[in-house]
């Protein structure tokens, strides 16, 4: 089998992985795998990262291996390793005369309470987890840049102070700057208008070790800031020097950002957070509960993680604020007293989440049309939306089974309890169904 015809069935395999998973998966997991060569009976993938292969190899390996299968007519054997590419080095822009900033630019206050120790660690968050670790231990030689994306509330500010805190107290003297893509570009007008240019470009390029960016997706549209940033970032890491970027978005999802820009995020390792499962959730409250001094019973646990699932900041908010109404009344945590005390959350998450705001957002998601989801076709093309839909809006709506069906088009119950059961049984074994309920989740209102 020659060379060429290898490197045709593996770029029959990713498209037929294309069509099975989310764009965002694709894009993040599967487009930086490359052909390398054939072994023997082993396909040799290759990729920039040991550790972005291993996660790879560990989370889509029946994926990967089934669609090369297809592909060959044969079963082949399916290896990942490492081979980094020699990348550009960014030419570094004209060194401008050091102007010390009169701001202390460094000297950001740190969250005592975001650190490693206090990160609770699951699937949903592990990967980020994990690479933040690496940066923190060796900057600019593990991930760089390393671009991490989620929903809002899911740790990403978390992780920021963490490799922060880990790197002062290795190093104090470690010039760290912190900054949102907001505050970036207000500092970068504020320049403009006192003509101090200079000194604000010193400040980033010269006399920075760490940066440490939050939602820079927010830069999306603001040509002249991204045009700063651009060559801020080609400075700092022509010097070796660390970028860890957040944002809710992945890079090829930000619109109204400079291709150049989009490259040089691409640089690095991408890796997301998603929304916690319920014993992550569990294990964060109780977590909070325990530093915080609080008698959390294990039902009330349960309690609280199914009603907040999609923020972890509305889950511990929601935990300090029936902590502090029990003191208050004197009250024992319990049950009925947190349903009571949180009443609004409930109200405010039942009129947020209906059966026929799921179906559209299904469909849309699917590019299908709510009337599809509501018929009785049962083409693959909708029948696999519609299971998807009916597992959402029974575990994200107080709707029984019979107000469901009613929903789906008049639908019997034991329809909808069959399609629960079906998208529950592949989601234990099949990852792709899992990061498509996982997606959808995530468009789901907090």
């Amino acid at each position: 089998m020659g060379c060429s015809s290898v490197k045709a069935i593996w770029e029959e395999a990713l498209a037929s992985i294309r069509a099975r998973v989310t764009d965002e998966n694709f894009d993040t997991y599967f487009r930086p795998l490359r052909f390398g060569r054939m072994d023997g009976q082993t396909l040799v993938l290759e990729v920039d990262d040991p550790f972005f292969g291993d996660w790879v190899r560990l989370h889509y390996r029946d994926l990967i291996d089934g669609a090369v299968r297809e592909a060959a007519g044969q079963a082949l054997d399916v290896s990942i390793v490492a081979a980094p590419r020699p990348r550009p080095t960014p030419a570094p822009a004209p060194a401008p005369a050091p102007v010390r900033s009169r701001q202390p630019m460094f000297d950001f206050p740190l969250n005592p309470h975001y650190t490693f120790d206090t990160y609770v660690v699951g699937p949903a968050n592990e990967m980020a987890h994990a690479a933040s670790v690496a940066v923190a231990d060796d900057p600019a030689g593990a991930y760089n840049p390393l671009f991490v994306y989620g929903g809002t509330g899911l740790g990403k500010t978390h992780l920021l102070h963490a490799i922060a805190g880990q790197l002062k107290a290795r190093d104090p003297a470690v010039r760290i700057a912190y900054v949102s893509a907001e505050e970036f570009t207000n500092q970068v007008i504020k320049s403009i208008q006192r003509q101090q240019m200079d000194a604000f470009r010193a400040r980033y390029r010269s006399e920075c070790d760490v940066l440490l960016m939050d939602d820079v997706h927010v830069l999306a549209g603001k040509e002249r800031t991204q045009e700063e940033f651009f060559y801020t970032f080609n400075a700092l890491h022509a010097a070796r020097k660390q970028i860890v970027l957040t944002s809710d978005k992945t890079p090829g999802e930000i619109q109204h950002l400079e291709e150049r820009l989009r490259s040089r995020f691409q640089w690095g390792l991408i890796t997301d957070i998603k929304p916690p499962q319920f014993e992550t959730r569990v294990a964060i409250l109780q977590c909070k509960a325990e530093r915080d001094g609080i008698d959390l019973p294990e039902k009330v646990a349960f309690y609280l993680a199914r009603l907040v699932r999609a923020n972890v900041r509305e889950l511990e908010g929601a935990l300090i604020r029936l902590s502090a109404y029990a003191s208050l009344q004197d009250e024992p945590l319990t049950v009925a007293f947190a349903e009571e005390a949180l009443r609004d959350i409930i109200e405010k998450r039942s009129r947020a989440l209906t059966v026929d705001g799921i179906i559209k957002m299904v469909a849309e998601h699917y590019d299908v049309r709510p009337g599809d989801l509501r018929g009785p076709r049962r083409h693959r093309v909708v029948s696999h939306p519609r299971s998807i839909a009916m597992y959402l809006c029974r575990k994200h709506t107080q709707a029984s089974y019979p107000q469901i069906g009613r929903g789906f088009g008049g639908k019997d119950h034991s329809t909808v309890m069959a399609a629960c059961r079906k998208v529950t049984r592949k989601m234990e074994d099949d990852q792709t169904i899992r990061s498509e309920v996982e997606v959808l989740e995530r468009k789901l209102p907090g």
